[in-house]
């Protein structure tokens, strides 16, 4: 049952070749045997997940047509989840036990998903490698030594690990595509606004965005059909129309424009990674496809400009989390300053501490103009470069990720180094455009992801440019060695 993607449990479920209950055990056994290779997981619902099972299987029986109804699925650890812990990765919040829930986890129970359980990440969604969680790194399942990629790591472990046939997941930064890629699946940025951040624990505001991790693209549009919705609790979610987003998987690709960024082919990137992202690019010319090169000359300001609107944003955001509230408290304060610095300190990781240092520099006296409102002037000619682009392109096309997934250690050091992981995928949250990773090929054996970039509300030709290309091609199914 594990090797079926969500489309053929749901087939599954409905000819009756097993039951909720029955695909929720055989789950729940698998990450009790092999979670220990992985720390995916930091908590498993087994009761809970058993009680939602059964409510399926009620819910089929009286004729429920929802597709995720009875669907095991896990929930990336920064969505709010009622009477369970919701840590966000980090030891401030490992007593924290999250009163209502996320938008985005009503929107799957109503559908009649299962939650199998949270999945680890990097500590408060800061990192590229999964290596900051403060309940220890995960590791990729397609090799041990390396990471999964982060923040979304736990998410992206679970799911290639087939420990889950999906999960939800959060990208600021590019932390949902980038692990998709080092770990061979599909994964999902939604346009900004598209999904609602109630209810997800914040980062950067004006940057955070709910996604989906799954091994294809037509299991992702499926879990965007339950996961977007209009929220009036979320002041930045956009009241645009909702759509079948499976609807139009099965459109031809012929009169599709794809431009192709110069700045995405240069130094920095890996040179058999790249030739893996070339041979894409002919397979969707063979499909019908035109291909168009563009530019997008303020690329190489997009990482510096992430990481100081990121920074400040975060730092404003985790100002709340002071010991007095709720989360980590040190024990016995002298008084209320000892109170607020040994909390924070003993409460927050290193990177965490870096981002908010350099945040709350960048928002200080003296320094607003000079650094983050000249970041928000450069992050509008990013958005422009997109703007113009797609007045000549339907898509964008280019590498997720520079190389394929790196050994732990390797740049832990070096935070610049780790930074410039993201250098393909930060502008499209600076732009608040819709993203999406697909396995296109390998590369000493690890996976290697093919970026689309959609205009916005696109999110339908992105998945049908995905879908088309894994009509095509055979990457998406290959499983990590001793999974199956």
């Amino acid at each position: 049952m594990h090797t079926k993607t969500i489309a053929q449990l749901i087939e599954g479920l409905r000819s009756k070749e097993f039951s909720s209950v029955e695909l929720t055990r055989h789950y729940l056994q698998r990450i009790k045997e092999r979670d220990g290779t992985y720390n995916s997981y930091i908590t498993v619902t087994e009761e809970a997940a058993l009680a939602q099972a059964e409510a399926a299987d009620q819910r089929l029986a009286a004729g429920d047509d929802n597709p995720l109804c009875g669907i095991p699925i896990a929930h990336k650890d920064i969505f709010c989840t009622t009477g369970i812990r919701t840590s966000c990765g980090s030891k401030m919040l490992d007593n924290f036990i999250a009163p209502y829930d996320a938008t985005i986890v009503e929107n799957y129970q109503k559908a009649g998903a299962v939650m199998l359980g949270k999945t680890n990440m990097d500590e408060f969604a800061m990192g590229s490698s999964n290596e900051t969680s403060y309940y220890g790194p995960v590791k990729n399942p397609w090799n041990t030594n390396c990471v999964p990629g982060g923040s979304s790591g736990g998410s992206a472990a679970a799911v290639a690990a087939l420990l889950a046939p999906a999960a939800t997941a959060s990208d600021t930064g590019g932390s949902i595509r980038q692990p998709a890629a080092l770990c061979n699946l599909t994964g999902l940025k939604p346009t900004y606004g598209r999904v609602s951040r109630w209810g997800m624990i914040a980062f950067a505001s004006s940057l955070d965005q709910a996604g989906t991790l799954t091994r294809t693209a037509e299991d992702s549009a499926i879990m965007l059909n339950a996961m977007a919705s209009f929220d009036a609790k979320d002041s930045t979610c956009v009241d645009e129309p909702l759509e079948d987003y499976t609807a139009k998987l099965g459109d031809s690709l012929q009169g599709l424009t794809i431009g192709i960024p110069e700045e995405y082919f240069g130094e920095g990137l890996n040179p058999q990674t790249a030739e893996r992202v070339q041979a894409a690019i002919k397979v969707y010319e063979s499909l019908g496809a035109t291909t168009k090169s563009i530019s997008l000359p303020h690329t190489h300001l997009a990482v510096p400009a992430y990481y100081v609107i990121a920074p400040a944003e975060c730092s404003a955001n985790l100002s709340r989390f002071d010991g007095v509230r709720y989360g980590h408290r040190c024990d016995d304060p002298k008084d209320l300053a000892d109170l607020y610095k040994r909390s924070r300190g003993e409460g927050f990781g290193d990177e965490v501490k870096r981002r908010i240092l350099v945040g709350t520099y960048a928002l200080s006296a003296g320094y607003y103009d000079a650094y983050y409102n000249k970041a928000q002037q450069v992050r509008r000619l990013i958005k422009q470069d997109f703007v113009d682009a797609f007045n000549q392109v339907d898509v964008v096309l280019g590498p997720t990720s520079p190389s394929p997934a790196f050994e732990f250690g390797a740049k832990s050091d070096d935070p610049v180094a780790m930074y410039l992981e993201d250098i393909y995928t930060i502008a499209t949250n600076l732009a608040g455009l819709p993203g999406l990773s697909i396995p296109c090929g390998m590369v000493d054996n690890k996976p290697v992801g093919l970026q689309l970039i959609g205009n916005y509300f696109a999110e339908s030709k992105l998945l049908n440019v995905a879908h088309q290309f894994q009509l095509a091609t055979d990457f998406h199914q290959q499983l990590a060695p001793e999974t199956a």
